[in-house]
């Protein structure tokens, strides 16, 4: 009844000085003998954190919550004064677990087509599937200047995948229909230009010399890069006019140091077609020509024409096609290698990098992993990641920890690397949680509130025994009335005595405890009626005492 009385004094004081500040009605209420004590367990709320400004509905750690939770609290609760208490549940940011940074954080080297050697079937730009990992580490020898012991680092490479696909693949293909198309003509010698014809429904390439005495002139491909495939062919759809003239060349070029000059670049003969007799038209339709002394290179392919005479033939390309009869299929990949004590590097162990295809098998569609190959801010990693665990370490066991890393794009710093933590843990994979919920119980000392240690204990059954069976030789009449109504009888239990059973209950239940551990013990007591009691204790020294 007497918080009640109070309680209406203050509503009155409120409603009778609505004039002055707030800070004075609670100079009032802090001044009183018997201010309003509440006791509860609050949890911030998504608008408590907008309140306080933390737009990410975090704190970034405890001393910021020490801080700024004060002023909140007595905002919330203006009237509850000395001897309140609130445990406040909140979220908090501590980041990657530890460990993580070190793979995400890492130097990274990529695997270029020189680094690779030659595989099984005979391609470059690639490892094969089956010794990948055994045949990096003479790599990174070459390509880690004075690596230190522990040093780490993330190796991204293409694997080969086994079954590989039996098909055409075209690289390039022109078939000259109503321009050169991307084909780039060079003149050095003489006024004959190449020009783009039709004849009966069919373009082509065209160039004759007749009347323009020595001429020499080019017309090369764009770019193919055939560092990806093998067995790969050409095949050219063209007519020579032999006419009454000489064609000295009329030539098919290769060369793989082409930059924008036909004279100054390296060309090997491809094919030298020979003069048909007569004055007809001869057809001819190339057999494919091997390119495979070329395959991890980028090549030009180039057609040259040469002439000595003032009536040369005409020549005809209606058709190129540069094609692949198989494609080697590869996939992106990337594994970490730690550098030993031994000098050595060695692939490291308890850490996996997500390549393309798991992103592919995750989804490809968009708004899913593999469409751009990285998870997001909109694609979480922990909607994906807990079922990858489930089914790629079906058999883990207890304490197996598994760092899992991966690309990751913000929209307000770009492409990073990201990882989370597993630890399989009462029988399934638990992912380390960066932001987690804790409690930091708060006390009003009287004027604030302050950050306070307190653990609320409450006596069980089984504590009410445990005074009995330990104190019941030093306190045999005191124990047996304990035991006999299961509260303390104040009219024989002195405070010393009571300290010393609450000391045992916390000893017993608390055994770790650290000095300034703060403890509110309620228990039962009898002085003339039954009720409950609460004694409030700290760990001073190694000993409890009473506060």
């Amino acid at each position: 009844m007497k918080k009640i009385t109070y309680l209406f004094a203050i509503l009155a004081l409120i409603f009778a000085t609505a004039c002055n500040s707030l800070d004075d009605i609670h100079e009032e209420i802090d001044a009183m003998d018997n201010p309003i004590v509440g006791d509860v367990e609050y949890t911030l709320t998504d608008e408590d954190y907008d309140d306080l400004d933390l737009g990410y509905g975090s704190f970034n750690s405890v001393d910021d919550a020490k801080e700024m939770l004060p002023a909140f609290l007595t905002e919330k609760y203006p009237v509850w004064g000395n001897g309140s208490s609130v445990l406040v549940g909140y979220k908090l940011y501590v980041g990657s677990a530890p460990g993580v940074g070190d793979y995400t954080y890492a130097d990274e080297v990529e695997m270029e087509d020189a680094d690779y050697p030659q595989s099984e079937i005979g391609a470059v730009g690639f490892l094969p599937s089956e010794d990948a990992l055994a045949l990096i580490p003479d790599y990174l020898d070459g390509a880690v200047a004075d690596p230190a012991e522990g040093d780490i680092v993330l190796v991204r490479y293409e694997e080969h995948v086994s079954n590989t696909v039996a098909q055409s693949i075209t690289l390039l293909e022109e078939g000259f229909n109503g321009t050169l198309g991307d084909f780039t003509p060079e003149y050095v010698a003489g006024p004959t230009e190449w020009e783009n014809r039709d004849y009966s429904g069919v373009e082509y390439a065209y160039m004759s010399a007749y009347g323009d005495g020595v001429v020499e002139n080019y017309l090369v491909s764009p770019a193919v890069d055939l560092s990806d495939y093998s067995n790969v062919v050409v095949r050219i759809n063209q007519a020579i006019n032999y006419a009454s003239g000489n064609l000295d060349l009329a030539s098919v070029l290769v060369s793989t140091d082409y930059d924008g000059d036909v004279t100054t670049a390296t060309w090997d003969v491809l094919t030298l077609e020979e003069m048909p007799s007569g004055g007809d038209w001869t057809f001819v339709l190339s057999e494919p020509v091997d390119l495979s002394a070329y395959e991890g290179e980028t090549i030009n392919i180039a057609f040259k024409y040469q002439s000595t005479e003032d009536v040369a033939p005409a020549w005809e390309i209606d058709n190129i096609v540069v094609s692949s009869g198989i494609k080697d299929e590869t996939i992106s990949k990337a594994a970490y290698f730690t550098y030993n004590e031994d000098g050595e590097w060695e692939a490291s162990e308890g850490v996996y990098f997500l390549s393309s295809a798991d992103l592919d098998a995750m989804g490809e569609d968009y708004g899913r992993p593999g469409y751009y190959n990285n998870f997001s801010s909109s694609i979480s990693p922990l909607d994906y990641l807990p079922a990858f665990m489930v089914n790629t370490y079906p058999y883990g066991q207890e304490e197996d920890a598994m760092t899992i890393v991966y690309d990751y794009y913000s929209s307000s710093t770009g492409a990073q690397l990201r990882g989370t933590l597993f630890t399989f843990t009462a029988g399934e994979w638990a992912a380390y949680e960066s932001t987690q919920d804790v409690t930091l119980q708060f006390a009003h000392d009287g004027t604030t509130w302050v950050p306070d240690n307190t653990i609320k204990y409450t006596f069980t059954s089984g504590d009410y025994a445990l005074v009995v069976d330990q104190l019941g030789s030093t306190y045999p009449s005191e124990t047996g009335n304990l035991a006999s109504y299961g509260n303390f009888n104040l009219f024989s239990w002195t405070d010393e005595m009571l300290l010393e059973a609450v000391t045992l209950v916390i000893e017993n239940n608390y055994p770790s405890a650290e000095e300034g551990q703060k403890f509110a013990v309620t228990y039962t007591v009898y002085d003339g009626s039954t009720h409950d009691d609460v004694m409030n204790i700290i760990l001073e020294g190694g000993v409890y005492v009473m506060q």
